[in-house]
């Protein structure tokens, strides 16, 4: 593991919540198939749909899904949100919740639904000790879907997707996961959970490429949702070019309409074996040590406040705190300037260690803001 990350020493690399590096087997996969594409075109693309395949497989055993027909494979996070909302036969009067503090891409997708008379009911994350009974309380019988984060973006608070899960069977309410920020991170267990859709890129805590994102359909109600992409890919037999008829394929490959991107499959695939290789659970383990660390060293600087949650059952991979009496966008720069990489999000500062990173490295950036702010 030691050789698999290969950052460039003057960095430190705290930014995984945004984009992360790639692991040097995942490098390497992408160098020998540009150079495969070089000297030998597509001769060999049917090793490319294992590889395909592959991909499929891993990602279905990292969220438990009961099969890798579950999965499809799209180009990002808001594609799959958008292919949800769309697909949904929505009355006017319906209405979806979730909480006022999410990404855009799991916020504006629902707002547009305004057009058909859904309403976009926005709840507080910080205005109750238990968010997720507040995001219970605001439904009624005209609920059609709740949407969360399986860890926001901003704070890192971790959602306990449980309860939300149960209930939403219960109500026979759709229940919608966007878990771009724990997939790679934290053990997700779809089945468990009991969500219907489970959406994800691969460029943070998987460490992959952009371009490239799980999409995760339950099979009892993956044919209601409408679809609003046709092509080649999405039929139930892609390879038969001239057949005069055609039906919607049975798995996840349904949402898939166009030519798949091979590329970000091989880079991907790649990254996921060094998940598998490590294990979540101790990939888990060790984030949260490291969060714990990050927040210790924050705790014993007057100057920083602690804006995550602290709660053993609600830590993640990130950590958000702010500067007392300095401009945070202007200290983040400074940060950036000074090569400790992070992010401003949330009215402060977002560090987003992984796995593989050292203490040190974790001291060595609270060192450099001190000597900034001084």
């Amino acid at each position: 593991m030691d050789n698999e990350f290969q950052l460039n020493e003057s960095l430190v690399y705290l930014n995984h919540a945004a984009v992360s590096p790639w692991p040097a087997r995942t490098a390497r996969a992408i160098e020998l198939f540009a150079r495969e594409n070089l000297e030998y075109g597509a001769t060999h693309y049917l090793r490319w749909m294992q590889t395909e395949q592959e991909l499929r497989n891993r990602l279905a055993r990292l969220i438990n899904a009961p099969s890798s027909e579950d999965i499809s494979l799209l180009k990002n996070t808001s594609e799959a949100l958008s292919t949800v909302a769309y697909g949904i036969d929505w009355k006017a009067g319906d209405n979806v919740v979730i909480f006022k503090q999410e990404f855009p891409s799991n916020r504006l997708v629902w707002e547009s639904l305004g057009r058909f008379g859904v309403e976009a009911r926005l709840v507080d994350l910080h205005a109750s000790d238990s968010p997720e009974q507040a995001l219970m309380d605001a439904c009624d019988r005209r609920t059609r879907l709740i949407s969360t984060s399986s860890v926001q973006y901003a704070d890192g608070f971790r959602t306990e997707l449980n309860i939300l899960g149960r209930f939403c069977r219960r109500e026979n309410i759709l229940f919608c996961v966007d878990a771009i920020q724990s997939l790679g991170a934290i053990p997700f267990d779809v089945q468990r959970c009991q969500a219907d859709f489970v959406m994800a890129d691969g460029h943070k805590w998987m460490l992959g490429p952009e371009g490239l994102a799980l999409f995760y359909t339950r099979k009892e109600i993956r044919e209601q949702l409408q679809l609003n992409q046709f092509g080649w890919r999405m039929v139930a037999a892609p390879h038969e070019f001239d057949r005069p008829d055609w039906q919607p394929s049975e798995t996840g490959t349904r949402f898939e309409c166009g030519t798949p991107n091979m590329l970000g499959i091989h880079a991907l695939n790649a990254s996921l074996t060094l998940i598998e290789q490590e294990g979540i659970e101790s990939i888990s383990g060790r984030i949260l040590r490291n969060t714990d660390y990050l927040i210790g060293l924050i705790d014993q600087q007057p100057a920083l406040q602690l804006l995550s949650d602290r709660r053993k059952s609600r830590l993640s991979g990130i950590v958000t705190f702010r500067v007392e009496g300095v401009e945070q966008e202007a200290i983040y720069h400074e940060l950036m300037d000074s090569h400790v990489i992070c992010a401003c999000r949330g009215g402060g500062i977002r560090f987003s260690p992984h796995f593989y990173t050292p203490e040190s490295k974790l001291d060595a950036a609270i060192e450099k803001l001190l000597e900034l702010i001084k």
